[in-house]
């Protein structure tokens, strides 16, 4: 570390300017951040980053919590770990197929050949037009390469120290070999399995969903009353009546105790059903009768399974009611019915009912939370689908524990984030559903036999020998693409898989587990899952359920939680609620990345922060005032070596600093980063105002050869900590300021030990009294070089003599007397 400052390095106007452009060029050619492979699992520091959805833009807020895992990553780095840092791109999924609809003006249809010459319009129509799944996946590749270049940008510039040698894509390869790998040993461990039962459904995506996508909307509607012969019953559904199988109530509801196992027939369609028991129904609620139907909601499809009940089936994939009547129900009934929208039915069933008399009473308007995809703008259905799904405990009581065992033993950061993981894992209602009614994902890597009637064998499923594949346009072995289809031939597997399906199984496709079994030893189990509280039951339980399975471990050893960015009303900062109106370009434009990254380590790690552009402003002159500081402390060309600092206070700086040092480093050991920040930051200041202005006299000479020799050796050390313990924080300014005087990379360098424990009152004294000499001449409005022509002390002598030529030098003191005392006391007679 003995480097001496070299004078020609040095800048006369240094600026923050360009630095972001020079430096991100040197650390991409030297490779400053390339993982080493050669490193022992020991040495190294692997992270599981989140791969952002490519979207369309990055708002403010992926900045602030990326910029949170690059701190530690850069801490770790400096502590000698190998850090394996990789980085993707979650580009598979829906948000990429919406946005590739609107700017080509396309719609995928999956019947049509592909066009090997197809070019989307100039211009998108009013009609969209209609385009094979293969054309319409390579529109999605073109949509998401095109994305990724402006995330790549930005991530470079806001200074993210990822290994861009190891950037992958959802969608990629590898993420599909690797997904397809784990749904097939996940089939042929039992835990992927096929059904055809009641899904949820949204008619606007026209696909399945899961329940970790769910969200509840309030919205308004109406209770009906409904007279099934002597029964009331309310409903806020009247258009699902023909698809009623059962009345429930509770078992200990006396009124319907009497005619539990009786039937009753319902209004306008005169079916038969039974009325039963059953612990979920609420006696407090309506009239305490609940109609079943298949299915209206989560309920009904618990009671249809656990009573055992019918499936009448009214409402098909589009949104509408059937054509055909359903089982039992008369054709001529159901007819005034049959292909209308759900709120058509329903005012045509609310008609009928009052026409024929079996309404009691007039609706009562409610306002009540109804069921969404978190996409969709339209309330889920529940219809009835084949569908692939895999266990996660939904359904099994001992998977169940061993996942919250799993969770028990993963460390949290905040800890209180666990109890989210075990809300969810506990309330868990069934298994997950995977498969999706879409075409940009991974296909599910299977093919079925078909009989002479061409129908699919599903018990028997071809399985692949090569991944990855796409069963629409790979063939089975032994068939040839003109058997699709036929009677006798094949056909693939429709559907694709889940995002999460494959974003479950980031360590598995960022270590390579597939095709790198060494890198993979290296890097599995993880040591950091970044990411944010939003998620933990998607992705976090995900990628916990996955590699307890396949591996009997857990994917990583900690999980940090990131808050969210809110706006200045509090609420969460959004592409899609419109409130994320600073775009990252524009602030680092503004302010640098220094600053932007400055105020994302200000937020501790889980707590909501909200958005303020006065915290760049502070991050902004932090940066300015470390060039500028810099620069005059290496203008005396002091060597940083502690053993040449022999005065008491600068021996007390070196002390003080040594305390921030211990402090910063057990921060950030805790992932508690802004702690790490506060510390450095506060230091700097009173070095910069206090011992600065206190030793200068010293460092430019004016004292023996001894004396200016520690303040210099201590000028010199100082920096080189300071630098070092703000490089996580503000890459780009301690890069530069590095490069004046050291060879090599900040980034590489050591992170910092106590410089040199010691004595900080010396300091603290010499700080106090030059706090209040400056108080009185700003009082008195005279400039801070104004002479002092008395100052009078009462204090430890003992230390006040060993600053005493300091001090004269810094306050331009003509006469001082001290007093031995306990308590300090200074009076200033200018």
């Amino acid at each position: 570390m003995g480097h001496m400052p070299d004078s020609t390095r040095i800048p006369d106007r240094p600026s923050l300017d360009g630095l972001e452009e020079r430096w991100g060029k040197v650390w991409d050619a030297e490779g400053i951040y390339r993982f080493d492979r050669t490193a022992d699992r020991a040495d190294v520091f692997s992270i599981d980053t989140p791969p952002p959805t490519v979207s369309g833009a990055l708002h403010i807020g992926h900045v602030f919590s990326y910029t949170q895992t690059d701190l530690i990553a850069r801490y770790q780095r400096m502590r000698g770990k190998t850090v394996f840092y990789p980085i993707g791109w979650d580009d598979n999924g829906l948000p990429t197929e919406r946005r590739v609809q609107l700017n080509y003006g396309v719609q995928c249809d999956p019947t049509l050949p592909y066009d090997p010459g197809f070019e989307p319009p100039a211009a998108p129509g009013r009609t969209p037009v209609k385009v094979s799944r293969r054309n319409f996946v390579e529109l999605c590749h073109r949509q998401t390469e095109h994305d990724e270049r402006a995330y790549e940008a930005l991530w470079r510039r806001v200074g993210l120290s990822v290994d861009w040698t190891h950037l992958y894509t959802t969608i990629g390869d590898r993420a599909r070999a690797t997904a397809q790998r784990g749904f097939l040993n996940a089939l042929a461990r039992g835990e992927a399995y096929a059904v055809d039962g009641p899904t949820l459904w949204d008619v606007t995506f026209g696909t399945a969903v899961a329940q970790a996508e769910l969200e509840d909307r309030e919205r308004p509607g109406a209770y009906h009353r409904l007279k099934f012969g002597e029964f009331l019953v309310d409903t806020t559904r009247p258009e699902l009546l023909p698809a009623c199988v059962a009345l429930v109530a509770h078992p200990g509801d006396e009124r319907f105790q009497p005619h539990f196992g009786s039937t009753v027939r319902t209004p306008l369609f005169n079916v038969e059903v039974p009325l039963l028991a059953h612990h979920l129904a609420d006696p407090e609620k309506g009239t305490g009768l609940v109609m079943v139907c298949t299915f209206g909601d989560l309920t009904d499809v618990t009671w249809w399974r656990e009573l055992d009940l019918p499936t009448r089936t009214v409402i098909e994939r589009n949104g509408r009611l059937t054509l055909q009547a359903p089982a039992g129900v008369g054709e001529d009934d159901f007819a005034p019915l049959a292909g209308l929208t759900v709120h058509q039915a329903r005012e045509k069933v609310v008609a009928l009912l009052r026409a024929s008399g079996e309404l009691d009473g007039e609706p009562r308007p409610v306002t009540h939370a109804v069921k969404f995809y978190e996409k969709g703008d339209k309330p889920l259905e529940i219809v009835g689908t084949r569908q692939w799904y895999i266990r996660n405990g939904g359904r099994s009581p001992e998977l169940r524990a061993a996942l919250l065992a799993r969770g028990s033993e993963l460390t949290w950061t905040p800890e209180h984030m666990r109890s989210r993981y075990e809300h969810w894992v506990e309330g868990l209602t069934g298994d997950w559903v995977i498969s999706r009614q879409r075409f940009f994902g991974v296909p599910i890597p299977l093919w079925y036999r078909l009989d002479a009637d061409a129908r699919p064998s599903y018990d028997d499923p071809i399985v692949p020998e090569r991944l990855p594949m796409d069963p629409s346009s790979d063939t089975p072995p032994g068939f040839e693409e003109v058997d699709r289809g036929r009677p006798g031939g094949f056909v693939g597997d429709p559907d694709v898989m889940d995002t999460w399906a494959t974003s479950s199984l980031t360590p598995q496709i960022i270590g390579h587990w597939l095709d790198d079994p060494d890198l993979f030893g290296r890097v599995f189990p993880m040591d950091l899952r970044p990411q944010a509280h939003e998620i933990i039951r998607t992705w976090l339980f995900t990628t916990v359920l996955r590699a307890h399975t396949e591996h009997d471990v857990l994917p990583w050893k900690h999980a940090t939680i990131a808050g969210w960015i809110m706006d200045p009303d509090r609420k969460k900062l959004s592409k899609s609620k419109d409130n994320a109106k600073d775009s990252p370009e524009e602030l680092l434009e503004q302010f640098g990345a220094d600053a932007v990254r400055y105020w994302s380590a200000n937020a501790r790690p889980g707590v909501d922060t909200a958005f303020d552009t006065n915290q760049l402003r502070v991050g902004r002159r932090l940066a300015t005032k470390l060039l500028n500081a810099s620069r005059f402390v290496l203008s005396f060309g002091g060597s940083p070596d502690p053993a040449l600092v022999t005065a008491p206070v600068d021996r007390a700086l070196l002390g003080a600093l040594s305390t921030v040092v211990a402090e910063a480093t057990a921060a950030f050991d805790a992932y508690d980063y802004a702690r790490a920040l506060e510390r450095t930051e506060q230091f700097f200041w009173s070095f910069c105002d206090d011992y600065l202005e206190l030793v200068k006299a010293r460092a430019y000479g004016e004292a023996g050869p001894d004396e200016v020799a520690s303040a210099r050796a201590a000028l010199a050390v100082a920096l080189s900590t300071l630098l070092r313990l703000f490089a996580p924080f503000l890459p780009y300014v301690t890069e530069e300021v590095w490069s004046w005087w050291q060879t090599g990379s900040v980034h590489r360098a050591p992170w910092p030990t106590s410089p040199l424990p010691g004595d900080v009152l010396p300091l603290t004294v010499a700080a106090s009294v030059l706090g209040e000499i400056r108080r009185a001449k700003s009082g008195a409005r005279q400039s801070m070089r104004a002479p002092v022509s008395l100052l009078e002390i009462a204090g430890p002598a003992d230390v006040l003599s060993t600053v005493r030529g300091d001090l004269v030098a810094a306050g331009n003191v003509r006469d001082w007397s001290v007093t031995d005392a306990a308590e300090l006391s200074v009076t200033v007679t200018l």
